[in-house]
């Protein structure tokens, strides 16, 4: 009886010392794999450079600190999400919309459109005879003048004449009247009121300078003559527009004619005053369709006596109870679409009190006008970026984000990387170039009216390399002139034209900043976005030419800008002789 009582108790112990020794064995080695699992899946970021993401632990390539974990993200945000500062969605004029095919409601239709100056308003103010501006009182447009006001005096030496032959005639009145009439109607012919006439007369002096006065009160919209210039008689001095009164023109796309008409309701709004709602009706259609756009205007008419509305600003309009038998699918605006291959992507907008975006790709359907049928992808209530989508981009492909061109994201290429020389960026020129964006096909006489404005790019770039602010913004005038005479025509495939109608637009915009300043840090400012639509531009279109695309990881506070060069040599453009040759070759499109 013992004896079973003492295996008993052994037994019993055996088991306790088997679950200590593999129990715990076990517990730990399922922590060890779930360890395994955490580290796989573990971002490492630097506290110092947040757009630095890598999948292992290990130094910052910028600052050389150590590595921390990233749970979502430097910034709380998730590992494809990424954020921008107010500045640079002003900056490059960076506009997101809800998406929806025009509706929120089943039976309502949302469109987009501008302020625009009423035409009907505008009054041309002209010389009505020859001469020479001696002073033109009107120094730029914007400044508001009113009725009688003096706009400029003007010599003409065929008044001059007049005059002298009135003083002459006046005295032969009783002689000889019908001289007399006739001269003072030929007065007339030229405005010239009956007080000058009479003035003229009594004191029986020539006035040398004649006035021009205001005949309408309102804002100088164009400048059309500057003082010391020679005008003819009849040709226009300023385009006066009085802006009390405004048009918002609404785009509306061929499919969309139908449900629409004069006098419907509609609900104006803009970014500018989001808690304002302006209750209008239609005031008119255009009858004609816009061949490029394939759209017609729709107009509205607007108060402005308070100046709320700037003409260019963007404002959106919402028509409700929309009667159509067509069934409404869901649609995006051309504007919001990257396409790289067989992929199309959009950047949606996943936080709506925040600037913090995420490339999301779509399935799209036909194109109608300038905008496509999404299939696959969004759904009603997501908000899209649709202007200023090339920018977001860049700036995804900066932070190491998923992007157009990085499909799975991932680490950021600092540059310091390629200190090691020409060699080291060499051997890794081949999977650089196979993230390039697929080259479209164009005509060589497009790609020859490009390098001119390639060229006028260089010659800004070298211009800030020298610290030039004054040629900086000359290069940047001269590459607005230049891209203004890109013949459009010229791109026969809608993808082609689609492409470049984006992405001129925000090339536009950051060389006309750069071109109406003096200050070279706000130029370098601006020469980042412009770089940025530029590298887009020749990646998709071509020069026929090597180009290198270079990068400075110090630039834009750390970080990191683009630029375009012709030589392999690096000469930094943001910071000048201060980090001459910071950076490396990123890319080299053929």
């Amino acid at each position: 009886m013992k004896k079973y009582v003492i295996y008993t108790g052994i037994l019993i112990a055996g088991l306790i010392l088997g679950w200590l020794f593999f129990g715990n064995s076990s517990n730990n080695e399922m922590e060890h794999n779930h360890s395994e699992m955490a580290s796989e899946n573990q971002i490492w970021t630097c506290s110092m450079h947040p757009q630095i993401m890598q999948p292992e632990s290990g130094d910052c390539p910028i600052c050389g600190m150590d590595l921390i974990p990233a749970e979502t993200g430097a910034d709380g945000l998730s590992l494809n999400e990424f954020k921008l500062t107010k500045n640079a969605m002003a900056l490059a004029n960076i506009q997101t919309s809800v998406v929806g095919d025009g509706s929120i409601e089943s039976n309502s239709i949302k469109l987009s459109g501008k302020i625009s100056e009423n035409e009907d308003a505008n009054v041309v103010q002209a010389s009505y005879f020859s001469g020479r501006i001696e002073r033109l009182n009107i120094s730029s447009v914007g400044e508001e003048v009113r009725q009688g006001q003096l706009l400029a005096t003007i010599y003409s030496p065929e008044l001059f004449s007049a005059q002298q032959e009135l003083i002459t005639a006046s005295s032969l009145k009783e002689s000889q009247p019908a001289l007399y009439k006739a001269v003072r109607n030929k007065l007339k012919l030229w405005k010239i009121s009956d007080k000058q006439i009479n003035q003229i007369e009594a004191s029986g002096k020539v006035i040398q300078n004649f006035p021009i006065y205001a005949t309408v009160s309102g804002t100088v919209s164009e400048k059309l003559a500057e003082q010391g210039d020679y005008v003819k008689q009849g040709q226009a001095l300023l385009k006066v527009t009085n802006l009390n009164i405004v048009w918002a023109i609404f785009d509306v796309y061929e499919n969309q004619i139908e449900l629409f008409k004069k006098g419907q309701e509609i609900t104006v709004t803009t970014n500018a005053y989001p808690n304002k709602e302006f209750k209008k009706k239609v005031d008119f259609i255009d009858p004609m369709m816009n061949p490029q756009t394939r759209t017609v205007d729709l107009r509205v008419v607007l108060n402005n006596r308070n100046g709320e509305f700037k003409t260019g600003m963007f404002v959106e309009g919402m028509i409700e109870n929309i009667a159509s038998d067509s069934e409404q699918k869901l649609s995006i605006p051309s504007s919001s679409v990257l396409w790289t291959g067989e992929r199309s992507v959009v950047y949606l907008k996943t936080n709506p009190n925040e600037p913090v975006f995420e490339m999301r790709e779509v399935v799209l359907g036909k194109q109608v006008g300038e905008q496509y049928e999404v299939i696959d992808g969004l759904k009603d209530g997501d908000e899209i970026v649709t202007n200023g989508t090339f920018t977001v981009d860049a700036s995804a492909q900066l932070q190491g984000k998923k992007s157009m061109m990085n499909k799975e994201g991932g680490k950021v290429m600092t540059g310091h990387e390629g200190h090691l020389g020409i060699e080291n960026n060499a051997s890794k020129k081949e999977s650089d170039h196979t993230n390039m964006k697929e080259r479209l096909a164009v005509s060589e006489k497009f790609q020859e009216q490009l390098k001119v404005v390639y060229n006028d790019y260089i010659n800004l770039k070298d211009a800030l390399v020298k610290e030039d602010s004054k040629n900086t913004s000359v290069n940047a005038t001269s590459l607005l002139n230049n891209l203004s005479k890109v013949d459009m025509k010229l791109l026969s495939e809608n993808n082609a034209h689609t492409h470049w109608m984006s992405l001129v637009k925000e090339v536009k915009s950051s060389a006309t900043s750069i071109s109406k300043t003096s200050d070279i840090k706000v130029q370098r400012d601006h020469f980042k976005h412009l770089s940025s639509h530029l590298i887009n531009v020749v990646q998709l279109f071509g020069v026929n030419e090597k180009v290198y695309v270079e990068f400075c990881p110090m630039a834009d506070n750390n970080n990191g800008a683009y630029w375009l060069s012709k030589e392999e040599k690096v000469l930094n453009p943001y910071f000048g002789k201060a980090m001459l040759r910071c950076g490396s070759i990123k890319e080299i499109i053929e």
